[in-house]
């Protein structure tokens, strides 16, 4: 049974996680995705083409991608190579403190450039990114001219 995970699960957006699947056949080419929607509704994605090791196994962080969004060893690739479907637009968090970033990771086996509506991944999780850690204190900074927030830890 294949199984993608992200380690830890919940974390700040400046804090790199591991991705790692499992359960793949040895020498397997699948291509890991990872998508969000904005909260404008836009979809960003990221795409990495790879070939498990013998374990069946795939980690990012140690294996090269052969392709896709990136090629290399880049732990964090997924998430920093997201791209807009539509061109032009920008990945920018508005509410901060209110809701994370949910990034969804999927495997699918070979090689899939696009990914219909039809396409079943072998497997899927979430990873929330948050912006701000718990228990932050936001202050509104209006004086003179001068518009701001102070993020103020707990």
């Amino acid at each position: 049974m294949v199984e993608v995970t992200v380690t830890p699960q919940s974390s700040l957006a400046d804090r790199p996680v591991q991705v790692q699947v499992r359960g793949l056949s040895p020498s397997q080419l699948v291509t890991l995705r990872a998508s969000l929607m904005d909260e404008q509704g836009e979809c960003f994605q990221a795409r990495a083409f790879f070939r498990a090791d013998g374990a069946g196994e795939v980690d990012p962080g140690s294996h090269a991608a052969l392709g896709g969004s990136y090629a290399g060893v880049w732990p964090m690739g997924l998430f920093w190579f997201l791209q807009p479907d539509t061109l032009f637009r920008r990945l920018v968090k508005r509410d901060v403190a209110g809701s994370p970033f949910l990034v969804r990771l999927e495997v699918f086996n070979g090689v899939c450039l696009v990914t219909r509506p039809q396409d079943q991944p072998l497997a899927s999780c979430v990873a929330e990114r948050w912006y701000v850690c718990p228990g932050m204190q936001r202050v509104p900074i209006r004086e003179g001219r001068v518009r701001g927030a102070l993020f103020l830890p707990p």
